[in-house]
């Protein structure tokens, strides 16, 4: 792969996946997007992968679309080549994203990070859908992401005006889990997924795919979802080890059977 690289142990069932176009800040051109495509899918397959991690660089994780690719097309065009289809690989992963950012993470970099189920910032990041400032506006879920994480006021604000949102502020109003010192981002998002990645993988895909049900239906389907993919749970072997190893009061050995 060129735009990417990816190591698929990065630590024990932790695989990550870095942007690598650091001369244009990882703007997601359709080949790089192809590229993670790919291989989330295949880490997605992967049963020694339990949580992927995607980051960039400390001076960008995505600083956006590639505008040269864009830049002369027809809505026709941009019908055809379809690229945002390439998106819904990364919603449909099951197992657990975790995006770490440090510096620009702007129109579809934010987009990207939105995507993801968490996100661990620097001090440095910077959030933002600045589309309007070059005529068009976000296409890869920037106004429907953003909105369901900050609220309508704030996010009307940032697509309108292609404001920024700092790290501190991202984290105020719940767009992201933690800031923590430029050094030391990716050691914090190795930590969050290490966590993750010692419980049951079964119960994490069911968990994940649940919470993701809350902002696609009303309260009385989430709950039916929620309670199906509970009963699902019992199906499992990892259900027997973490309630066995419960009673016995000794640390679980989960499968993801």
């Amino acid at each position: 792969m060129e735009f990417i690289l990816v190591t698929t142990q990065a630590q024990p069932h932790v695989a990550l996946i870095q942007l690598n176009r650091p001369k244009e800040l990882n703007a997601l051109n359709l080949q790089l997007m192809g590229e993670l495509r790919d291989a989330l899918k295949a880490l997605d397959e992967d049963d020694a992968v339990r949580v992927i991690i995607i980051t960039g660089n400390e001076r960008a994780f995505a600083a956006g679309a590639d505008i040269k690719q864009m830049a002369g097309k027809t809505a026709i065009d941009m019908l055809n080549i379809d690229q945002f289809s390439t998106w819904d690989q990364i919603r449909k992963t099951k197992k657990p994203i975790i995006a770490a950012v440090s510096g620009f993470a702007l129109g579809g970099g934010c987009e990207l990070a939105m995507t993801c189920d968490m996100i661990v910032a620097s001090e440095t990041a910077q959030f933002g859908q600045p589309e309007i400032k070059i005529g068009v506006m976000p296409g890869a879920g920037g106004t429907q992401r953003l909105t369901k994480a900050i609220g309508k006021a704030k996010a009307m604000e940032m697509v309108l005006t292609g404001r920024f949102m700092s790290a501190a502020e991202a984290e105020k109003h719940g767009l992201i889990n933690r800031v923590v010192p430029v050094e030391l981002y990716l050691e914090e998002a190795f930590k969050l997924a290490s966590e993750i990645a010692q419980m049951s993988p079964v119960a994490a895909k069911l968990a994940k795919e649940a919470v993701n049900r809350s902002f696609e239906t009303n309260l009385d389907e989430g709950l039916y979802f929620e309670r199906k993919n509970f009963y699902l749970c019992f199906a499992s072997e990892d259900q027997t080890e973490g309630m066995n190893a419960f009673v016995e009061k000794r640390k679980p050995e989960f499968k993801g059977r």
